[in-house]
């Protein structure tokens, strides 16, 4: 396994409470939250550099399917479908979480899986290549281990990239820029509710959560080190991880990989 180091000093993974992990948290406010980060994937495009290698899994694994976990409000699948279509036209995806939110306007290709998907039980019929976009640091390591050792022993791809890092001048600036960021997101979200207005304006607990989960989000990331120690061990009867820091765009994501045979060496 080969990982690049960010040249910044990491503070000590915590593993600490974010809001959006709780099924308590009410309705309005998971949806303020997960309406946010969707229409910054949208605008910012992030993981559309990623089509390539997703392509090749699938390619390498002999099937057109993505099996995406912890999906949110759609991820980044609006943009990155139609991008990994351009390069395997018959990619399709299926998108899961503990929470659905199916009724999102979603590309051709792409439906929701409407019934709870827990990823630590991936139902036998949900086949393909597994994908999660920020969602890895969800999991404490003993989790996120568990469900990285599932694909392993099933021999399924797998695919996490985090845009989030754990480094002090991150945070820094998740503390400037997070909530004048919601603010100015905000009207950008379709339908407009006014629920929605008078909690991230008037009272602004939407900006507020959002700003909590995103730092907690930051101090939780595995950076590639945490990765290579998460994934040994894991690569019995030929099963290869790599994890490293892909650069582009000005952005900086942290990814996971893992094949079965020799696919598994080439990087991304």
């Amino acid at each position: 396994m080969s990982y690049i180091l960010v040249a910044m000093p990491l503070i000590p993974r915590l593993q600490l409470f974010e809001f959006l992990d709780q099924s308590w948290l009410p309705t309005p406010l998971r949806r303020g939250e997960v309406d946010y980060l969707r229409v910054v994937l949208d605008r910012m495009r992030p993981y559309d550099g990623v089509a390539p290698q997703l392509a090749e899994l699938l390619r390498t694994a002999g099937t057109d399917r993505v099996v995406d976990l912890c999906s949110g409000a759609g991820g980044p699948w609006r943009t990155l479908l139609p991008a990994l279509r351009a390069v395997h036209g018959r990619a399709e995806v299926v998108l899961t979480d503990l929470h659905p939110t199916p009724g999102q306007e979603l590309p051709p290709g792409a439906r929701y899986h409407a019934t709870p998907v827990d990823v630590t039980r991936i139902p036998e019929e949900l086949t393909g290549v597994r994908t999660l976009f920020e969602a890895l640091h969800h999991f404490p390591p003993e989790h996120a281990r568990a469900l990285l050792a599932d694909a392993a022993a099933r021999g399924v791809p797998f695919a996490a990239f985090e845009l989030t890092q754990r480094s002090l001048p991150y945070l820094l600036g998740q503390l400037l820029l997070v909530i004048p960021l919601v603010w100015g997101f905000t009207p950008l979200i379709r339908p407009l509710r006014w629920w929605r207005l008078a909690l991230t304006y008037l009272v602004p607990i939407i900006p507020l959560l959002i700003l909590w989960d995103g730092v907690v989000s930051s101090l939780r990331t595995y950076a590639p080190a945490d990765l290579e120690k998460l994934t040994a061990g894991l690569g019995g009867d030929g099963y290869r991880w790599r994890s490293g820091v892909h650069r582009a765009q000005g952005m900086v994501i942290t990814y996971l990989i893992g094949q079965p045979g020799q696919g598994a060496e080439n990087p991304p």
